[in-house]
């Protein structure tokens, strides 16, 4: 059997080539020093074709240049630091204690980056004989507007793969789905006065806190799916814009993050908000949020705040190709499962309807927190899986 493990040399170049990823900072639309390292690893391990497009995706190319198409995708941006005070180890300094590497991001996911195009990098060398071509693409502002990025890949960059692998952490193990998401602005209108006199007011602020509690009511009875679980419901942000302390507020604004199982959709969700409303005879607007920002070359993003729920049957060619590959490269079956959080796959499984499937390095609860870190050993254990994935369904 093909041997796709990297070997010694290999692991340390990959360690260092994550190193680098982890010490560039990557926010959403700031991902420009961050693709420019990765094309200029891709040129040097000789991608072909390699681009960084429009919105500032990364795009390289493995194998013949024809056939079938393989995606394997994962995104350059991460979230804010959050509190320095709560990271024991410096966020940009991708320290290694005891084979686990800590920084922003080394979990989600600049350990999958790193992991899949060195995998991609194995696959091209072992003169395996392919019936089609991987694309490896490193896609932007994942974290601020998942899909967005792949769409313009799809969309306008008209790249078309057959399967999509996102090497977002999921301990080894294969996830199928997830649900999908809603982030609604709920406004309540009151009227102004003098604080000195709140009873010749209405105050939006308390309004909007009515609303919170019945919110949080409805959380516990939302839908269930047997796979992905419950819906769930949570205020993420609230804020009123008085110009005066001494000011009762007209308005007041908050974020709602609505988890859609399979089963729920945008209606659904926004008529459950509306029951709410009524039952508690607050004057008050919901709406989907819009996305816009400026990518960093300088393309006008523009979303929706709806993002669908998606799940790959568990007999489907791709769920079981990627069965056999990490059972042949890492000798042990892995776990099907599901993801709690959004990905890329809203848009690939979601809208355009594409066989997508999740796995990566890192453990998926470690994201979004004060000393993210990866096991480097499992980042090397990634590297070969993803050979052996596209092995497996690129196999003549």
């Amino acid at each position: 059997m093909t041997e796709f493990a990297p070997n010694s040399q290999t692991r340390q170049d990959i360690e260092e080539f994550l190193r680098d990823l982890v010490q560039i900072p990557s926010l959403p639309t700031q991902e420009g020093a961050l693709a420019k390292r990765i094309a200029a690893e891709m040129d040097h391990l000789g991608f072909r074709n390699v681009t960084i497009d429009r919105i500032g995706n990364v795009i390289g190319w493995v194998g013949p240049g024809s056939g079938s198409l393989l995606m394997l995708n994962g995104h350059m941006d991460t979230v804010q630091i959050g509190n320095p005070a709560a990271w024991s180890y410096s966020p940009f300094e991708a320290q290694v204690e005891d084979g686990v590497l800590y920084g922003l991001g080394a979990c989600d996911m600049k350990a999958g980056l790193a992991a899949m195009i060195y995998g991609a990098k194995a696959l091209g060398e072992s003169g395996v004989p392919l019936k089609g071509d991987v694309a490896v693409a490193c896609v932007v502002q994942e974290e601020t507007c998942e899909g967005l990025g792949s769409q313009v890949l799809i969309e306008e960059e008209t790249i078309h793969p057959d399967w999509v692998v996102l090497a977002e952490p999921t301990n080894l193990d294969v996830s199928r789905g997830q649900r999908g998401r809603l982030q609604l602005r709920l406004v309540t209108r009151g009227r102004t006065c003098h604080s000195a006199q709140p009873h010749k007011g209405e105050n939006a602020i308390y309004a909007a806190a009515r609303l919170a509690f019945g919110l949080e009511l409805l959380n516990d009875q939302l839908a269930v799916d047997d796979f992905l679980g419950p819906g769930s419901l949570a205020v993420t942000a609230i804020k009123s814009p008085a110009d005066d302390c001494s000011v009762i507020p007209d308005r007041c604004e908050m974020i709602i993050d609505r988890r859609l199982t399979l089963g729920e959709n945008e209606t659904i969700a926004l008529s459950e908000i509306q029951r709410v409303i009524v039952r508690e005879g607050v004057e008050a607007d919901v709406e989907v949020t819009e996305y816009e920002a400026t990518s960093h070359t300088g393309y006008a993003c523009r979303g929706r705040g709806h993002y669908p729920a998606w799940v790959l049957r568990e007999d489907h060619p791709l769920v079981q190709a990627a069965i056999r590959g990490i059972r042949a490269e890492l000798s042990r079956r892995p776990e099907i499962t599901h993801w709690p959080f959004s990905t890329e796959g809203v848009y690939t499984a979601g809208i355009a309807g594409i066989p997508t499937i999740g796995f990566g390095p890192g453990d998926p609860d470690l994201a979004h927190r004060a000393d993210e870190h990866v096991a480097l050993a499992d980042v090397h254990a990634a590297t070969g899986a993803y050979a052996r994935i596209a092995a497996e369904l690129l196999k003549p």
